[in-house]
C-alpha cells in the first residue's frame, strides 16, 4: 500500500484528488494521513467526501476513514466500471474538482460514461466550467480523448446549485502532445456574469478590461443569469492562440470593487502574455496527470505553482516515470514527462 503524507507541498485537497485518480487508474491502494493539514479547517470537507465517494463508486473500492473531518483515509480500488453517474457535491463544492478525480479512470474504462454533477460550477480556487470546457478538454481531445461537457445551470459560491453534464467515450491509450509555443493570438473575448447582482458590476469589470488591455468592445459581453439560485459574479477572459486556448477568471467578492476584481485578472493575463508560454500556471497542474498517463509529452509554462510541484510528487508515487522541470528563461519553464532521457 502506498503511503502519502497529506501535509506535503500545498497540503490541501489536491493531494487527495490526485491520489484517488492515480489509484483508480493503476489499481494500487493507498493510505493518506494528515489530510489537508495546511488548511484552516484540516480533514475531509464535503466536496472531498464527494470526490472519495465518487471514486469509490466507479472503482468498487473499499474505503476506510471517509467521514467528515477525517484526516486519515485508506482506499483500495477494484475494477473501474463505466456507466451513468450522478454526483451531488452539496452547497458550492466544486463540480470540476470532483470530475477531475474520476475522469482519468473513466477515459480508460471499457464503455461510455455519462456524469451529471451538481454543486458549484464557478468557484474560487477551482477550475470554472469554462476552464474545463475551453482549455482543459480541448487538450484531452488532442490526446485522443472523446469528451463533451454541457453547462446546464451555473452555480456560484456559496449557494452552489449549479449543474453540468459530461459524456466520456472510452479512449484506450492517450497520445502525447508537445506544446512549446503559443503562436499568434487569434481571439480575445471577455464575459462578465452577474447573478442576483446589478449589471453595472459586470459593466465596470469590462471597462477595466477594455482600458487596461485594449480589447475590442465588440468582444466584451455582459451576461445576467436567468432564474438565478444565488448571488454571484464571475469575469471570464478567453485568449485563443494558434495552438491552444487559455482562460483567466476573476471572482466578485463582498467588499471588493468590480475594478479590483478586473485588475487582478488583467495582472494574470499580462503575466501570461509576457512569459510567451502556451500553458498558464493553473492549467499546468491540471494537464500533468493526463500526460503522465500517456507516458510522455512536454509543455512550457510559467513558474510551477505549489499545486504543480505537489502533483508531480504524487504522480511519481504511483508511476515509474521521470518528470523534468527546467527553467528556460526568467519567465518560462519547460516540463518534460517520460523516461526517454534514462540511460
Amino acid at each position: 500500500m502506498i503511503c502519502i503524507d497529506g501535509a506535503f507541498g500545498e497540503g490541501g485537497g489536491q493531494i487527495l484528488r490526485t491520489s484517488l485518480a492515480l489509484s483508480l487508474v493503476t489499481g494500487n491502494p493507498f493510505r493518506i494521513e494528515h489530510i489537508r493539514a495546511n488548511r484552516k479547517k484540516p480533514g475531509l470537507r464535503r466536496q472531498h467526501l464527494t470526490a472519495v465517494d465518487a471514486a469509490a463508486h466507479i472503482g468498487c473500492a473499499e474505503v476506510r476513514g471517509n467521514t467528515l473531518d477525517s484526516q486519515t483515509l485508506e482506499f483500495t480500488p477494484n475494477a473501474v466500471n463505466a456507466g451513468n453517474y450522478h454526483f451531488a457535491v452539496g452547497t458550492a463544492g466544486s463540480c470540476t474538482l470532483v470530475l477531475q478525480t474520476v475522469l482519468p479512470a473513466l477515459l480508460t474504462a471499457e464503455g461510455r460514461s455519462h456524469l451529471v454533477l451538481e454543486g458549484g460550477t464557478h468557484n474560487p480556487h477551482a477550475p470554472t466550467f469554462e476552464v474545463l470546457d475551453l482549455a482543459f478538454v480541448p487538450l484531452l481531445r488532442r490526446m485522443g480523448a472523446g469528451i463533451t461537457a454541457v453547462l446546464e445551470r451555473p452555480g456560484f459560491y456559496p449557494a452552489g446549485s449549479g449543474k453540468c453534464a459530461v459524456t466520456i467515450e472510452p479512449t484506450g491509450n492517450l497520445s502525447r502532445f508537445d506544446l512549446l509555443e503559443r503562436g499568434k493570438i487569434k481571439r480575445q473575448e471577455a464575459t462578465a456574469v452577474v447573478s442576483k447582482l446589478p449589471s453595472h458590476i459586470a459593466e465596470r469589470e469590462l471597462a477595466v478590461i477594455q482600458r487596461e488591455l485594449g480589447w475590442d468592445r465588440r468582444h466584451l459581453h455582459v451576461q445576467e443569469v436567468q432564474n438565478p439560485r444565488g448571488p454571484g459574479n464571475v469575469l471570464t477572459c478567453i485568449l485563443e492562440s494558434a495552438h491552444m486556448t487559455e482562460v483567466f477568471t476573476g471572482f466578485g467578492e463582498r467588499g471588493v470593487s468590480a475594478e479590483t476584481v478586473a485588475r487582478r485578472t488583467v495582472a494574470e493575463i499580462r503575466e501570461y502574455l509576457e512569459a510567451d508560454v502556451p500553458i498558464g500556471k493553473h492549467l499546468a497542474d491540471q494537464i500533468l496527470l493526463p500526460l503522465a498517463l500517456a507516458g510522455e509529452g512536454s509543455f512550457r509554462t510559467l513558474a510551477p505553482t505549489q499545486h504543480t510541484v505537489t502533483n508531480i510528487a504524487m504522480i511519481k508515487k504511483f508511476l515509474d516515470l521521470d518528470i523534468a522541470v527546467n527553467q528556460c528563461d526568467a519567465k518560462c519553464w519547460e516540463i518534460r514527462i517520460g523516461n526517454e532521457n534514462r540511460s
